[in-house]
């Protein structure tokens, strides 16, 4: 990570909570992190370059459950903002928890441009075709096409399926 020089990295599934403090800094960049509450896994992490602009956003629609994170990344020349989120979905989650999330998409996206990584967990989802077996895929669909988001990873990313995504607004 330090080789390349990455302006911003993010991670899913860290396995963090409070005693890997220490263990986790990076000189030279802004950690931020949403550690899994409750029971071992999960988490979410972005690194981003210590000269960049940026906040943590709490959204509205924040729910415990949801392993998401949302930065505010400020343009250098004021053109506008950036939201990036890291959101990691666990394969077994419920439909509850997955309409959270889903619910925090139009309002971080709302006044600015949004990227959005991480893993989604849906391998019935077909990205060529934007088809889907499963009524919590097909509601993922429904939410990316509404929020004007373009899925790019067009590879598998375990066995067959896709799995992890990085989709960025086309408003």
């Amino acid at each position: 990570m330090l080789l390349e020089s990455y302006d911003l990295v993010a991670i899913t599934e860290t396995w963090w909570d409070e005693s890997c403090d220490w263990r986790a800094v990076i000189d030279g960049y802004k950690l931020f992190r949403r550690d899994r509450q409750g029971r071992r896994g999960g988490g979410t992490a972005l690194y981003v370059k210590k000269w960049i602009d940026c906040k943590q956003l709490t959204l509205k629609n924040s729910h415990e459950q949801v392993e998401s994170l949302w930065v505010r990344i400020r343009d250098r020349g004021n053109k506008g903002n950036l939201v990036v989120s890291v959101y990691y979905r666990p394969p077994d989650q419920g439909e509850p928890i997955d309409e959270a999330f889903l619910l925090q998409l139009p309002e971080a996206s709302c006044s600015t441009v949004l990227i959005l990584l991480g893993s989604f967990n849906h391998p019935d989802i077909s990205w060529k075709s934007s088809m889907a077996s499963c009524r919590q895929s097909r509601r993922l669909l429904e939410c990316i096409k509404d929020n004007f988001l373009t899925q790019v990873i067009d590879s598998p990313t375990r066995g067959d399926a896709i799995l992890d995504l990085l989709g960025h607004q086309h408003k």
